[in-house]
């Protein structure tokens, strides 16, 4: 069903690839999509992903069966639209330990995944240099995720709100949104945009790092904050690197609230021969200043565990804002506070991975039926007292 005009069934307001997925499946669940976006697509946060789609750093709760949902529907993208349409790789994840207190770490949270349906093998050092062979010597035992994947973000936001487009759904780049309007009930009504007024009886908010100023504007505030993250990218390469490869303490610093810089090396190839070089973690507000120091530390990090890299150029670096949530867990779901103010946003670095299972779950309370998981656990109103 087509949109017609500045009338829809849903607004989302961000055209990354959360809000290009929730735009995909409230278009194929029938109901009449607009989009908003300020800028371009893909031109915020999910710019500066690295892709990846990983059930191996969640520990258990509700965003690991957010993540299991997720890896599911993903694989069923590719399916559907064809792997190379989204760049999706099965590459699987190879988690390694450094020490032995590491590697107790690693077989524990190993052994609590499984038994929450996550596929996981642990692995000898031996098994490990088998898995990669350019791997450091220096490793105590790791762990195999074969559910792991991974996507080019830009292309597969771009392959959503494509599809979406051929299911009805309106695109609007360059929109800004600037007011959010209520109804004679105090429902949602509409959005006031540098570009006139929409109308809808859904607003969907994908706003990414900027998903706090929208709830703000209407009325429903949500403390989603923004933590700055250095990607390092080196010349191409052979095939040197098969799967995602991290260390033991990834996991750690990823459920950290530190605002502080953190690194955990993260490591991987991509289809065109370059490898990627992450994480870092820091709440700097929205500086983009360039970070030496972050350079440098990832760089000796990522020689630590494959040394091959010492001998390597580097092409660039980039870097991206996520959307952080003082608990670690998104915001999905409607908002008790606005009747018809659906959030989604607030995934921190875990956005690509989890925009499959967002969309596909805003989309079936969108549309009246029982969601395939729980939304308590990601409602807006927990962080009332926070952002009172």
């Amino acid at each position: 069903m087509v949109a017609t005009g500045r009338s829809a069934d849903v607004l989302v307001v961000g055209a990354g690839v959360v809000g290009a997925a929730c735009a995909y499946y409230c278009a194929a669940a029938g109901m009449r999509v607009v989009v908003l976006e300020r800028g371009g697509v893909a031109g915020g946060t999910t710019s500066g992903g690295e892709g990846n789609i990983l059930v191996s750093d969640k520990e258990l709760g509700a965003e690991l069966d957010l993540a299991l949902l997720s890896v599911k529907l993903w694989a069923e993208l590719g399916e559907r639209f064809g792997p190379e349409a989204l760049e999706l790789e099965h590459k699987g994840g190879v988690v390694v330990a450094q020490s032995a207190q590491a590697a107790a770490g690693l077989a524990e949270l190993a052994a609590e995944q499984r038994g929450r349906g996550v596929e996981v093998a642990d692995l000898s050092p031996a098994e490990v240099a088998d898995l990669e062979p350019n791997l450091t010597d220096h490793v105590s035992s790791g762990a195999y995720y074969p559910q792991d994947k991974q996507v080019q973000p830009m292309l597969a936001a771009a392959e959503l709100l494509r599809q979406a487009g051929k299911l009805g759904a309106q695109l609007h780049t360059g929109t800004e949104v600037r007011a959010v309007r209520r109804g004679r009930d105090g429902s949602f009504a509409g959005v006031s945009t540098n570009r006139g007024e929409f109308s809808a009886r859904r607003l969907v908010n994908a706003g990414g790092t900027w998903g706090g100023e929208i709830s703000k504007l209407a009325g429903a505030p949500i403390p989603v904050l923004p933590r700055r993250g250095f990607v390092l990218v080196t010349e191409p390469l052979p095939r040197v690197i098969r799967h995602k490869v991290y260390t033991a303490d990834y996991v750690a610093n990823v459920a950290s609230g530190d605002a502080g810089l953190e690194t955990s090396v993260v490591v991987e190839g991509t289809k065109s021969g370059t490898v990627l070089i992450g994480a870092s973690r820091e709440r700097v507000g929205f500086d983009r200043q360039f970070s030496l120091e972050v350079v440098r530390k990832l760089a000796a990090q990522a020689i630590g565990v494959f040394p091959f890299l010492a001998d390597v150029a580097l092409m660039r670096s980039y870097l991206g804002f996520r959307p952080y949530c003082p608990d670690h867990l998104p915001v999905i779901g409607e908002d008790p506070r606005l009747p018809g103010l659906v959030h989604a946003c607030g995934h921190e670095g875990a956005g690509i991975g989890l925009a499959a299972a967002t969309g596909h779950l805003v989309a079936q309370q969108a549309s009246g039926g029982k969601p395939d998981l729980d939304l308590t656990p990601f409602r807006a109103d927990r962080f009332d007292e926070e952002v009172a």
